[in-house]
């Protein structure tokens, strides 16, 4: 289904449940590169491999719909 998405060019709703505290500089960041900078935030991205990545990265941090 992601790379139907992803070809038809797709949007995905990322929600920020987890805080960055505590956590590694690179999970902060990419946080940061979503757009995710405070808890409950919630940003529509473009469904790409590169945020695909991005949301794999820091999953345990973040919520998906989409």
């Amino acid at each position: 289904m992601a790379k139907k998405n992803a070809a038809t060019g797709g949007t995905i709703k990322v929600t920020q449940t987890g805080s960055p505290i505590r956590r590694e500089k690179d999970q902060r960041a990419t946080l940061i590169g979503l757009g995710l900078n405070k808890m409950h935030k919630t940003r529509e991205l473009q469904d790409s491999p590169e945020v695909r990545g991005m949301i794999r990265k820091v999953a345990h941090m973040v919520s998906v719909e989409g």
